[in-house]
């Protein structure tokens, strides 16, 4: 699969994935495919939204690129990050890049924080470690952080433990501590997932500003195209390890051109319908070992045609900047009105 173009005059990126490969192990020595084929570039001060459901790749994908994949996997293809192969860098020279480089924050931060230290501890060990400053000048730069994060109380809020704050404020602390050695890139892995929507509103509110005046780039992880919606710049859309579609976001949102993608913003909510029916993908996603030949959305599809079950389709560039992996009129009119009479598994 090709790299999707690269814009004219476009900035050199900070994270460069080309052609990501990821198998796992599993009983009797045969392998699964995690991620095939991967492409995606993340610029300096962009954010570039990675979609799908459970399963589809995204999180392997961005553990590849910090050396954090369970016991087993095995990769090929490259990860650029500043003209250094991350797959090819030996444990202690990726260590110093991860965190310091690049930070990640998880989808849960009662996990990802330890229960047992401090706020402070756990800002704190971190900057050490990497900057190798002064205990005072590391609960310096903690405090500050905290306040950058918006934590109320921060003096107050070193000296606790996790557990007394709310789930918000936990992630707000969980992106400090991501944020303490000042990386250029951030690995945000469904940061808002069990969150209220207020919440949830003011932690992407948060991200975005930290980009904005940190020039920092983010790769934002989600199974929800509502929340790209007014923050990425561009979107990646994967099923079953691939990448189905990319493009920039409103390219992507507003004329998609792969049913999949189709099928993911027909399934989100629109409060201004109240009369309107929730619209969700038939069927479920292949799990791993199980992917059908050919596309792997054809089971799911309305649009599937013969082909689709024979050939796996490629990435095709239908604009500048915006490809997708369908053969379904792929020069024609964005994908809209109901879909071709055909039966669907349930």
């Amino acid at each position: 699969m090709s790299a999707p173009s690269e814009p004219a005059g476009a900035p050199a990126p900070v994270l460069d994935v080309r052609d990501l490969t990821v198998t796992l192990p599993r009983r009797g020595g045969a392998r699964l495919s995690a991620v095939s084929g991967m492409n995606l570039v993340l610029r300096p001060g962009e954010i570039v939204g990675l979609a799908g459901e459970s399963g589809s790749g995204k999180t392997m994908t961005a553990l590849a690129a910090l050396g954090l994949l369970p016991g087993g996997a095995r990769t090929t293809g490259e990860i650029l990050f500043e003209g250094r192969d991350l797959l090819a860098l030996p444990q202690r020279a990726l260590r110093d890049v991860r965190g310091r480089d690049i930070a990640m924050v998880f989808q849960d931060p009662m996990t990802s924080l330890h229960p047992m230290l401090t706020v402070e501890r756990q800002i704190t060990d971190h900057l050490r470690h990497h900057r190798r400053v002064s205990r005072a000048d590391a609960r310096a730069r903690a405090l500050e952080l905290l306040e950058t994060v918006r934590i109320p109380g921060p003096e107050q809020a070193l000296r606790s433990y996790p557990h007394r704050f709310s789930g918000g404020m936990r992630q707000r602390i969980a992106i400090a501590v991501a944020l303490a050695c000042d990386p250029k890139v951030i690995i945000a892995d469904e940061p808002t997932t069990a969150l209220d929507v207020t919440v949830q509103a003011g932690i992407l509110r948060l991200l975005d500003r930290l980009r904005r005046e940190r020039d920092m780039s983010v790769l934002l992880i989600t199974h929800d195209l509502g929340v790209m919606s007014s923050l990425a710049d561009r979107i990646s859309v994967m099923y079953a390890g691939r990448v189905v579609e990319n493009g920039p976001r409103r390219d992507v949102l507003t004329e998609p051109r792969h049913p999949y993608t189709r099928g993911l913003l027909d399934a989100l909510p629109h409060p201004e319908e109240e009369t309107s029916e929730l619209r969700p993908i038939p069927g479920q996603p292949p799990s791993a070992g199980t992917t059908p030949a050919g596309c792997p959305f054809h089971p799911r599809c309305a649009w599937a045609r013969e082909s689709c079950v024979e050939r796996l389709p490629g990435l095709v560039e239908l604009a500048p900047a915006h490809s997708a992996a369908c053969p379904v009129d792929p020069f024609g009119p964005p994908l809209s009105g109901p879909p071709l009479s055909r039966e669907v598994p349930s």
